[in-house]
């Protein structure tokens, strides 16, 4: 019988040390960037009163859902006023509860996150629906991400970034990136052969093809994977929480230490309440106005 140990968990943690004694310059200014930009997003979200950001998103909601509607017609309240009720009574209830500040740090994390990971994955699935090799390659890079337990994301974070915000984004960047890349190369890829085919004939650069046909025709698919990521990162907000992160993921994190069901359940609604409100909101962008036109 032979008789072969690999060591592949000591490979890996040698390659973890290597990296962080020998590119800590690099990895200072990504945790200085991200911090920067989550501190700048709470400054913004917190700036206002309370009431007036509540307004603001409210009315975000729903012009979305309203999709160029008249802003006080029957057909843009019927489609847009149920969100737009929904977030004001929702993120008040927060208020009321104390939990404004918190719903705030976690509209920023989850924000910083998805930008991320959306201007990484985005370009890295036009790549690979533009190149079959690639998407061989990726494909199970993806798997690899999406299936890998998100708690092990944390312990190279913590190595690389210390703790606080940035591991914790850096670990919902890697947990939510996938399906950006995904459903961008999917959208792309069907995009029928007969449309590419006849813009090729009329003399479209590759970039033009790329730009003017097949992202707009992809629009919608590219779409939903915004929508997914934005949730996947919503998703990891209590796990972030274990790294440092703020905001409602940590008031859940203290509720399961102090066994207080009551703080657990709190701060465990206002991430249902945002959940609700980014999924609604994030929908509306794949809704076309031509959609729109056509139900009515």
């Amino acid at each position: 019988m032979i008789n072969i140990d690999i060591e592949l968990g000591n490979w890996v943690e040698s390659g973890v040390e290597w990296l962080s004694d020998n590119a800590s310059g690099f990895f200072n200014g990504i945790s200085a960037g991200i911090d920067s930009m989550v501190t700048f997003l709470e400054t913004i979200l917190l700036f206002p009163p309370a009431y007036i950001t509540i307004l603001i998103l409210a009315l975000i909601a729903y012009l979305l859902n309203s999709k160029g509607r008249k802003f006080f017609s029957k057909g843009a309240w019927k489609a847009a006023g149920g969100i737009a009720v929904f977030a004001v009574l929702g993120l008040l209830l927060l208020h009321i509860m104390g939990y404004w500040e918190e719903t705030m740090q976690t509209i920023a994390l989850i924000l910083v996150s998805a930008i991320i990971a959306l201007f990484i994955g985005i370009p890295v699935g036009v790549y690979a629906s533009r190149h079959d090799g690639a998407d061989k390659v990726i494909r199970p890079i993806l798997d690899f991400m999406q299936t890998l337990p998100p708690f092990v994301y944390l312990i190279p974070a913590i190595i690389f970034f210390s703790v606080g915000n940035v591991p914790g984004v850096v670990a919902t960047i890697v947990f939510a990136l996938p399906p950006a890349v995904r459903l961008t190369n999917l959208g792309i890829r069907n995009v029928q052969e007969d449309v590419v085919e006849a813009s090729k004939a009329f003399g479209c650069t590759k970039r033009q093809l790329l730009y003017k046909v097949q992202i707009p025709l992809a629009k919608p698919t590219i779409l939903a994977g915004v929508n997914q990521v934005i949730m996947l990162a919503l998703s990891m907000v209590v796990i972030a929480s274990m790294v440092g992160a703020g905001g409602l993921g940590q008031a859940v994190y203290k509720g399961i230490l102090k066994a207080d069901m009551g703080l657990g359940f709190e701060a465990g609604l206002g991430i249902v309440i945002l959940a609700i409100f980014l999924d609604r909101v994030t929908q509306a962008l794949g809704i076309s106005r031509r959609q729109v036109s056509q139900e009515e």
